[in-house]
Formats: structure tokens, sequence, C-alpha cells
């Protein structure tokens, strides 16, 4: 019962601000709002209060902002239709902009509480010198990547697979260029038992990088704080992208992929794991939201944007029958999606 409260609470977080990006925009836009939903199917409770329904529907699986005129011809001077291009525009966009939002107040609060350190991009200590490295260097690429903090090259550690890495360096004021860094592989043990810890998803000994370095702290203030959650809210996003590319290239599978069955599954984890773990799962959903949705592919918000963008070229909108064709075509294939991931995630938890 507390991981499907805590999964729905999660769930919610993500909807609301969501809609509430579409919703805000909207009435600052001037376009009429008929009704703004959190969740879908039947309605559990709902009130008016001016032009607009305000409502709390049965399944927490999405929502919706409903816009005079959105999707059916409309005579009111205040239909979404007729409101500038730009406008529209910025109406689709804000629910993946406070996606972002939620999920950059997620790591703020992550980041400023507690203990946990920030860790800078600074060498400290060099325990293999044959990787070149010395204290006070502060790396500034890895593998030709832009690193704004200690999690960038976390990631990118975590992401090549043969372990030998390029760093470019900061040394003295000087660009320093490291290439063809190896750094050794190491199997984990659990310090209790002296077992090797398994990796569930591949069913082998899990397996680290030892680094050979350790970076210096940054204290925490406010401006560390809120420098250190931006980029941390960068970094997700970028990590979503190139996990999308590591899939569309073949480098990972496409059954790693996970949907509301997955999510919850993770979820009911990270709970067990403590708080930290939950608020870093909302942020990574939320941000995963904002950067998918924003993909330009029909029925997401991204494939609506392009339309309008393409209207706004034009001078002219798109045929109504070829943008109803191009999002059916878009839900289907997207239904599909759902249904295959679905599947994947039932299947993992049986196995």
């Amino acid at each position: 019962m507390l991981t499907l409260l805590i999964a729905v609470l999660v769930f919610g977080a993500v909807i609301f601000f969501h809609e509430l990006g579409h919703f805000a925009v909207a009435k600052w836009s001037g376009i009429k709002v008929n009704e703004f939903a959190i969740g879908m199917g039947p309605v559990l409770f709902k009130f008016g209060k001016g032009e607009t329904q305000y409502a709390l529907r049965l399944f927490p699986i999405g929502g919706f902002v409903s816009m005079e005129g959105e999707d059916e011809d409309s005579s009111d001077e205040r239909a979404f239709q007729k409101a500038p291009v730009w406008r529209r525009i910025l109406v689709i966009i804000a629910g993946a902009f406070m996606n972002f939002v939620l999920g950059f107040l997620a790591l703020v609060l992550l980041t400023g509480v507690g203990d946990t350190p920030i860790a800078s991009r600074e060498v400290a200590r060099v325990e293999n010198e044959a990787t070149g490295l010395q204290e006070g260097d502060i790396i500034t690429r890895i593998n030709g990547r832009r690193a704004f903090i200690f999690y960038d090259l976390d990631y990118e550690f975590a992401r090549t697979q043969n372990g030998v890495f390029d760093l470019e360096v900061k040394r003295d004021g000087k660009k320093v260029l490291l290439e063809n860094i190896a750094f050794e592989t190491k199997i984990a043990y659990n310090e209790e038992t002296g077992e090797a810890i398994i990796d569930e998803a591949t069913g082998e000994p899990y397996e680290y990088l030892d680094i050979g370095f350790k970076v210096w702290a940054v204290k925490k203030t406010f401006t560390s704080v809120i420098k250190e959650a931006f980029f941390n809210t960068l970094s997700y996003a970028r990590i979503i992208y190139l996990t999308l590319f590591d899939l569309v290239a073949g480098r990972l599978p496409i059954n790693q992929l996970s949907g509301p069955v997955g999510i919850v599954s993770e979820i009911s984890k990270a709970t067990n794991l403590g708080w930290r773990y939950v608020v870093n799962l909302l942020a990574l959903i939320s941000v995963n939201l904002g950067v998918v949705n924003m993909l330009p592919l029909p029925a997401l918000d991204g494939g609506k944007t392009l339309l309008l963008v393409l209207e706004g070229i034009r001078r002219k909108p798109i045929p109504k029958k070829y943008e109803a064709a191009i999002n059916i075509v878009g839900l289907v294939l997207l239904l599909c999606l759902m249904v295959f991931v679905s599947f994947n995630d039932i299947r993992k938890l049986i196995v």
C-alpha cells in the first residue's frame, strides 16, 4: 500500500506540473480553458471556477487541459486555433518546461538536505599515476563531452564499455588533453558476506570502474546547491537523449525500455531504500517525460510543436485531414509501444 501511495503521488506530481504548464500559459495567452483534469477516466471529484472545470479522475496515468477549439472548429474568439502561432507553441512546450522545473526542484531538495557532499571536478588525490592526472586538475571534458559537474563524469565512466577515456583538464590555467586513459575494472563485493554482488539485469557479478582518483567536495551554499541542481537537471536530460541514441544505435537492447509497470517496480525499490531515492527517481521521471514528450513525433507535444512551426513557415494551417491522420498514426504507434513495454515489464517481474 505504501508503494502504491508513493507511486500515485509521484505520477500525480509529474502529471500535475506538466498540465499546469499548459494551463498557466493558455490562461496567460487569453485562450479559453474548458477543463483542467488530473487523471483519466471517470470523474472522482470536480468543481467549477469561472469558465473552467477542475477535475480529479480515477486513473492516475495522465491528465489533460481541454482548450476551446483545440481539436475542433470553434467560433469563439478565444479559441486555441485563433491564437497567434507563437502563443500556441508556448502553450504546447510549457508542459515539458514545467517537468524540468519539477525535476530541478526535486534535485534542489536532494542536494540541499542532508550531509551528502557535492563532488567537484577538481582532483584532490591521484591513486593511479598512470592516468596522467595531477592534483589540482579540473576535469572539463570526457570523451569530447563537456562536464559541468561530477555527475557528467560519473555517467560517462559507466556508459563507456571499453574502459578507455580521453580527459581534457584545466591545469595551471591551460588545457591539457590526456588520451587513452585505461581504468581497471573490478568486481563489487558485499562487505558483510564477502560474496560478489550480482547484477539483476545480467545475472553476472556487478563490475565497477576503479577511476584511480578522488575529487574535492564543494561547500554547500545557496549558490552551490542551485548550481549543482541546475546542471544535474541538464545532465539527466542529456543522459536520456544519449540513452535514446544508444537504443536506436543498438548499443542498448530494446527490452531495457520500461513503462508504468516498470516505473512502479522501481518506485517500490526506491521506497525500501529511503526518501532520497524516491526524490531522485521523481526528478528522473519528470525530466524524462519532459525530454521524451518533446521528441518531434506524432501525438507527442514535440510533434504538435513541429506542426505549428510548419504552420508558421507556411503562414497557413496544416489541412485538418492530414493533421488528424498524422496524429492517429502516431497514437497507434504510441499505444503499440506502451503495450510492448508493459508486457516487457510484466515479463521481468515474473522471471
